[in-house]
């Protein structure tokens, strides 16, 4: 079968491709907007059986300005799984004309380090000309030989906005009884398909495609461009062979990878069993077992070989005391197995604004593991890579997105928590006083709840003392301000919450002249505004809905009476609801204001309001109250 394959791809190579990269050979329809513009991108996919595969790719990119040389860059990840057989890289001026070849042996190829990982068997391969005379073209060649399928390459020609296509084509090549599992992105024509003796082709192609801009509250570029997800039906890797047909079928596949390394330890048993003999509560059982494990092992990521999507065995962890996400999930699953409560693994696709799996389209798209418990009346999820989080809060980094859970019987679709705008609350009390030179004295007492508190809760935990103070200091919306003092205090449950109490002086905050003294009343939470002078192509996304509730009072000098106040506000509609309403009494401003903001995705349609919205709150949040001394 091999032998078939290679004779069909006789006859085409690379070479035979144009390499015209003279600049003025660019429309200049392709020029507008745009940073750097695509002018060859060969992909060639070339699959022999469940267990090897070629990949071919040969592209070039022309540099308009500095602001596209992100894109001049080369950067290939390479492990036990995907070889590296050849790289080689090529610079053209404006005119077309070859300034420099450089291959392989001459590239930067080191260790690859993820940030995250302690040790790995991956290596990456880069380079960069660092050329700077725009414009100018950077072409590279490479090839990759794959041991085993189990991911697959997805062709997104279009990589990023202010980024034009001349011409990109993908072609893969399979056993004609091999079963290719395909998704096309957005707009994407289905592929033209060949058969040829015993092997079958499909071929999708991108001509001439226009940069776009990006737009604030826009999709993710993956769900605004052309595009295709591929995922191999049977597949084997490093020993262990499954298939990509449905989510059940690999689940099965990742219960393999799992099976038998959930053996705990005798003095693991013992120890739990003491924590929790004599407790019947089942919540409060699973918060021990949670604390024990943040108390006895830490994250570290090693990625060897299959470890990528296999774990170290719970007595590995137990040992060491450390493992990464997959490993230490593992071992949470089987803390709860030997007390009796039913847990399941869980992998996910986690970061903050991704959407999770695609229920219609199973493949590999998962970059974390997590694990849940399922009780009578409720489902507990945990992140058990944190030595600080709550049990049971996933946030926005794993919250509100499918997720694949797997045992014995296969792989299931399930959706981890939602987080509503009941649960994502900010709500700050604030007294202040206001001297004669307009100095500003506040306290500050807040409470932040679901994800609302992820950010402080991140600088508690992950910030040094110089983080702290600049996040702090840049805070709130001030001009300039000092904080004296500050005190936190952290509550965990399901949705944890944190007490934050700040003592600040603002110098100048109030404007005063002979006679009046101008004053904002809102003195943190202001709502930007939004461009409109441009028609909006892309859907608005909003991520997280959120309640910020503000209860400010402010005491100003003796003897000023309100000459204009602001006027109160009070708005409702699909996006969310914004209150606004100020008092003055007993020579205190009182001022009460409320924004509750909706997750969804809206139309383009409805920007225009949505901008009208953000208009309203914006002005509102930096309305004057003028005040005039009263005459003696």
């Amino acid at each position: 079968m091999k032998l078939v394959i290679v004779l069909l791809f006789i006859g085409i190579p690379f070479s035979i491709f144009s390499q015209e990269y003279s600049v003025s050979k660019i429309a200049d329809s392709l020029k507008i907007k745009a940073d750097a513009v695509l002018r060859i991108d060969y992909n060639e996919l070339k699959i022999y059986s469940p267990k090897e595969a070629v990949i071919k790719h040969k592209y070039a990119i022309t540099i308009l300005s500095d602001e596209g040389r992100t894109h001049a860059s080369y950067s290939k990840i390479y492990d036990k799984f995907d070889k590296l057989n050849k790289v080689v890289a090529k610079l053209y001026d404006s005119t077309g004309k070859l300034l420099k070849t450089v291959k392989k042996k001459d590239m930067q190829d080191i260790a690859y380090i993820d940030q995250i990982s302690l040790i790995g068997d991956a290596r990456v391969v880069r380079f960069d000309f660092a050329w700077k005379s725009f414009p100018y073209t950077v072409e590279f060649e490479d090839e990759v030989e794959i041991n085993g399928i189990f991911e697959l390459p997805e062709w997104v020609p279009v990589d990023d906005d202010r980024y034009a296509v001349e011409k990109s084509s993908f072609k893969v090549f399979v056993p004609k009884d091999y079963i290719l599992h395909y998704k096309l992105l957005k707009n994407t024509k289905p592929p033209v398909e060949q058969y040829k003796d015993d092997n079958k082709s499909y071929e999708w192609v991108l001509n001439n495609y226009c940069a776009y801009e990006n737009e604030p509250l826009s999709p993710e570029n993956i769900d605004l461009v052309p595009g295709v997800l591929l995922a191999p039906s049977d597949f084997e890797i490093d020993g262990y062979k499954g298939n990509m047909d449905s989510w059940k079928n690999l689940g099965q596949f990742k219960w393999q990878l799992y099976k038998g390394r959930d053996v705990l330890p005798a003095n693991v048993k013992s120890d739990i069993h003491k924590l929790t003999d004599t407790i019947t509560n089942v919540n409060k059982k699973v918060e021990m077992l949670y604390e024990y494990l943040q108390q006895n092992t830490h994250y570290i990521s090693i990625q060897m070989g299959i470890g990528g999507w296999q774990p170290f065995d719970a007595i590995y962890v137990a040992k060491n005391k450390y493992g990464d996400c997959k490993a230490l999930s593992n071992y949470m699953v089987s803390l709860f197995k030997e007390v009796g409560i039913l847990a399941k693994q869980a992998v996910i696709r986690a970061g903050v604004g991704e959407k999770g799996l695609i229920p219609e389209f199973p493949y590999n798209f998962t970059n974390h593991a997590v694990m849940f418990i399922i009780n009578e009346k409720d489902t507990t999820w945990l992140e058990c890579t944190s030595q600080f989080e709550s049990p049971g809060f996933m946030g926005s980094f794993t919250g509100d997105r499918d997720a694949l859970m797997f045992d014995s019987t296969g792989g299931y679709i399930v959706h981890t928590p939602v987080y509503k705008a009941a649960d994502n609350i900010q709500k700050r009390i604030i007294k202040a006083s206001l001297s004669v030179d307009g100095t500003l004295n506040a306290d500050i007492n807040a409470t932040y709840t679901g994800i609302s508190q992820e950010r402080k809760f991140n600088m508690l935990h992950y910030a040094n003392k110089e983080q702290k103070e600049k996040e702090l200091n840049a805070e709130l919306h001030l001009p300039t301000y000092r904080v004296e003092s500050s005190e936190y205090k952290e509550h965990r449950g399901k949705i944890p919450s944190i007490d934050e109490h700040l003592k600040i002086t603002a110098d100048n905050y109030a404007n005063i002249t002979a006679k009046r003294m101008f004053v904002v009343p809102n003195l943190i939470e202001r709502e930007d505004r939004l461009d409109t002078s441009k028609k909006r192509k892309f859907d608005i996304v909003l991520h997280n809905s959120f309640t910020d509730i503000d209860s400010v009072e402010i005491s100003i000098p003796i003897g000023y009476v309100v000459e204009s106040s602001p006027k109160d506000v009070d708005i409702k509609n699909k996006f969310g609801s914004y209150s606004y309403k100020v008092q003055f009494e007993s020579n205190t401003i009182k001022l009460s204001r409320k924004l509750t903001l909706y997750a969804g995705t809206y139309s383009p349609e409805a920007f225009n309001e949505f901008a009208s919205f953000h208009d309203t709150m914006f002005k509102a949040d930096r309305c004057k109250m003028v005040f005039v001394k009263k005459e003696n």
